[in-house]
């Protein structure tokens, strides 16, 4: 996902602090596991955005920050733990976020521990102003706020030393955690009481890249372990004592209500506690059953009779795409204008490429379903206050909608990032839909009469069939080219919903009518040709959100294959089609990252076996530039991937195993796309999938070899959540090109 201007969603300020579970590696930060973790009764250092902002000021700071507010802990038996404000939901942050900062700490990497932050203004994001991650943005934005973070640590660390030694600070030496001048030693935990009682330094030196141990060297994941022991809590396995599990009945079309219902059969299932009508998303109402455990619920839930009112949207998918295409044809809001008579041009054209491109309604549907768990504080019959543990891409957001929805000042509501099992956008709403939903439970539930702590789970055929997916979109495209095949025109509609209209992020995202995230990637002209784009933004009533790599998805479809398609009626190597066409200077990235692909591939050199085709794509997304050379059979009717080699410019990398690990990740959930069956298909206004069943992910048999490369760059590192997933569609689809003779149009793939 990508994300602008969203200050506008804070909504009020951070609150403070919960309680969950921890072990060793992974935490979540709350106040007491905080103190525990950090040994400040003991004496510690703790550093936090708070104190610097008084050392920027030039005064001394009158006490430690609150414990949640540190990024820093440095507790007396050397444990050093790094406060991480963002969600680790398989992009390894939770990694190299504390790389970044030990290696300016220069801290001993052995007794580095992380810890994922609770909603707090503190942790918001430096260049967004809230606390979220997306974007493909945590290293891109916090590397540098934490190489700073450690730095100023180290500096007070070296100063404390030096006053206690009576020495020049320039004379001690910092190394794994110990500080030395002459014969004296002393580690950081004997010195971290006595440095924050320091002034944090206004101003700090950071390391040259060329004295970096940590940074850019491979580094086993921090959160490992505690995953593949299945020690590591996440917000699904949140358990507290005296906790009711609820799930909601919700109505079949989006923004339905409930008629009537029964409840008779679900109360007489055992461990079913209640059954309440409460708000859904969009409007709509459905039935919450609680229970002492899921699975109760679950059953309670089948039990129940619900009537459902004939409202909602009747939309249904393939309606969608012939309203779509007669849209296409008319005039739309111009995105891009381009220079002189493009249609005339195109009109005068001896050849032409006209087509079509089709892409349905994708769902996340990550392996953690939804879930949020509140614990309220009531007096007089309602919620004074309330703790939340969920799995959230946007605290600041979600923390502000709870408080709303309970009638609370923000203060009140304490939010704990608990460990996600994927995401891709879904843990992303601008609405909160699924926090807001749970909040509306308690508010029932502690209506009711009761004080229970509430967990609102959602089942895998919820999560699928429960909204916001990726929004459908036509593309259509008119290319001229002249006799000797060199394009001289390319009009270009693309029709689709606006993931951002109708939502606080319209003023900042939505430019003259147009939604940036629909025409990203194609709108830039990469190669450079007279292309003229203009944008349809249908009002549909289906929910829609970013997608992993948000426009992406399908403009880096479109591009890629109508590149190799140029290339060919210039009857040139789709690999020297593309360098001729990216500039030098201004693509410089684009084509190192291609010409790695191609070297490492032996794309050109090297003969593939009978039956065996090359497939070429290169794409700058997130400021990432991403080349896939594909090696593709079909085998029994269905593209078979054999080898990918990525050329990838990422700028630095700073953990090369998590780096290699992103790009394979995302390589395989691209190739979801090109699937038979990965589409939601919605029919009067309903979605008709269901579960993996319908709704196929790629099998580890699916999975290529993909070999990683990287541009070596000293520059700021870039993002890498998102940027493997656009090209790997496109290079499929040409490489089955040259097998078959055939252009795929549409995703997923259609072979007959």
């Amino acid at each position: 996902m990508r994300i602008r201007g969203i200050e506008a969603l804070a909504g009020g300020q951070a609150g403070n602090s919960g309680e969950t579970r921890a072990d060793a590696g992974v935490a979540t930060l709350d106040r007491r596991s905080f103190l525990k973790l950090t040994g400040l009764a003991g004496g510690g250092l703790a550093l936090g955005v708070a104190t610097l902002a008084q050392a920027q000021e030039g005064g001394k700071p009158k006490a430690p920050p609150p414990a949640p507010q540190a990024f820093l802990i440095i507790a007396p038996d050397n444990t050093v733990t790094v406060a991480v404000n963002r969600l680790e939901f398989g992009q390894g942050v939770h990694t190299a976020l504390p790389m970044a900062l030990a290696e300016e700490l220069d801290a001993d990497w052995r007794n580095v521990r992380a810890a994922l932050a609770p909603a707090g203004d503190p942790y918001k994001d430096p260049g967004f102003g809230m606390q979220m991650t997306g974007g493909s943005t945590a290293l891109n934005h916090s590397f540098q706020q934490y190489r700073e973070l450690g730095a100023r640590a180290r500096a007070m660390l070296v100063a404390a030393a030096a006053q206690r030694w009576k020495v020049d600070p320039a004379s001690c030496k910092v190394e794994q955690g110990v500080i030395t001048s002459g014969s004296q030693r002393a580690t950081f935990g004997e010195l971290a009481p006595a440095a924050m009682e320091l002034p944090v330094p206004q101003q700090v030196t950071l390391k040259d890249p060329a004295q970096f141990r940590i940074v850019g060297k491979p580094t086993p994941r921090l959160d490992a372990r505690g995953k593949m022991e299945a020690t590591t809590p996440f917000g699904i396995d949140t358990q507290l004592k005296g906790m009711v599990v609820a799930v909601v009945a919700r109505p079949p079309r989006f923004g339905g209500k409930v008629k009537s219902f029964s409840a008779d059969k679900a109360r007489a299932v055992p461990g079913v506690r209640g059954v309440l009508q409460v708000p859904v998303d969009r409007g709509g109402s459905g039935v919450a059953v609680i229970a002492s455990g899921y699975w109760p619920a679950k059953m309670g839930r089948d039990a129940l009779e619900v009537q459902w009112e004939d409202t909602g949207s009747k939309v249904s998918s393939q309606a969608l795409f012939e309203t779509y295409a007669k849209l296409a044809g008319q005039q739309g809001t111009v995105a891009r204008a381009g220079e002189g008579d493009i249609a005339a041009a195109i009109q005068r054209a001896p050849r032409k490429i006209e087509a079509d491109f089709r892409f349905p309604y994708l769902a996340h549907a990550p392996m953690e379903p939804l879930n949020c768990t509140l614990q309220p504080e009531v007096a007089g019959g309602k919620v004074q206050s309330v703790k939340v543990w969920v799995g959230s891409q946007f605290q600041t957001v979600d923390q502000a909608a709870v408080a709303r929805t309970l009638g609370l000042a923000p203060d009140k509501v304490v939010l704990n990032t608990m460990m996600a099992g994927g995401g891709f956008g879904r843990r992303a709403v601008p609405t909160s839909d699924y926090i807001v939903e749970a909040a509306n439970v308690l508010k029932a539930w502690v209506a009711a009469g009761h004080t229970e702590p509430l967990k609102v789970v959602w089942s895998r055929e919820d999560d699928i069939r429960g909204g916001y997916y990726r929004p459908l979109h036509l593309h259509r495209a008119r290319i001229g080219l002249d006799a000797q095949g060199k394009v001289v025109g390319w009009q270009h509609t693309i029709v689709g919903q606006s993931i951002l209209k109708g939502t606080p992020f319209e003023p900042f995202m939505v430019k003259n009518g147009v939604d940036a995230t629909m025409t990203e990637g194609i709108v830039e002209n990469d190669y450079d040709l007279p292309l003229q784009m203009s944008v349809h933004h249908p009002q549909v009533d289906v929910p829609v959100l970013w997608w992993r790599s948000v426009g992406n998805t399908h403009t880096a479809f479109v591009k890629e294959t109508l590149a190799d398609e140029m290339a060919a009626a210039a009857k040139q190597d789709p690999v020297a089609f593309r360098l001729a066409r990216l500039d030098e200077k201004k693509h410089a990235r684009h084509r190192a990252a291609l010409q790695l692909a191609v070297d490492k591939s032996g794309y050109g050199k090297r003969k593939l076996p009978r039956g065996h085709a090359w497939g070429v794509a290169v794409h700058e997304s997130f400021s990432t530039v991403v080349a896939y050379v594909v090696d593709v059979s079909v085998v029994k009717g269905e593209p078979r991937v054999h080898r990918v080699t990525a050329g990838v410019h990422a700028n630095r990398v700073v953990n090369p195993l998590s780096a290699e690990a992103q790009i394979q990740g995302a390589c395989v959930f691209g190739l979801a796309m090109t699937r038979p069956g990965f589409a939601i298909e919605i029919e009067n206004g309903a979605v008709k999938n269901s579960n993996f069943s319908d709704f196929p992910p790629p099998r580890i048999t699916d999975a290529p070899v993909v070999d990683v490369f990287f541009v070596p760059s000293q520059d700021n590192p870039t993002g890498l959540g998102e940027p493997g997933v656009p090209p790997i569609a496109p290079a499929v689809a040409n490489a089955l090109f040259a097998l078959t003779g055939k252009r795929q149009r549409q995703l997923p793939f259609v072979m007959a």
